[in-house]
């Protein structure tokens, strides 16, 4: 069974998401607010996309290594708890964020998710 990657990736104003099935087919783009108003929301995404789709997810969040005080640190500071903890459902991995060159993605009308998508390939198909 092929897991679905997801990858995490926040900024100052929103989080962008993003999942895959495999290195080619992207099933989910998201832009959602900052902050989750629930402390369970990140699991509960993971969950019910583990759920829907019937394999395990494999998560990455992408933060800058260097500053403690990034969107990515602050923003999931109450769930570092689950990073490398590996459930039926999930597992979350912490990605440092690295300076990359932009490449087209081919979808259109979200803006460009091509870093994260090059992060998640690297990172979650290793």
């Amino acid at each position: 069974m092929e897991s679905i990657w997801i990858g995490l990736w926040p900024s100052a104003r929103a989080t962008k998401i993003l999942a895959m099935r495999g290195p080619s087919e992207t099933i989910l783009k998201a832009h959602l607010s900052l902050r989750p108003s629930s402390a369970r929301a990140i699991t509960a995404l993971f969950e019910a996309i583990a759920l829907w789709e019937g394999a395990k997810v494999r998560a990455a969040l992408v933060a800058d290594e260097s500053s403690t005080s990034s969107p990515a640190t602050s923003l999931y500071r109450d769930t570092f708890a689950i990073f490398g903890e590996e459930t039926p459902l999930y597992g979350l991995e912490w990605i440092p964020r690295a300076p990359v060159r932009r490449r087209r993605n081919g979808l259109e009308g979200m803006g460009s998710f091509g870093e994260l998508e090059r992060l998640l390939v690297q990172t979650v198909a290793r």
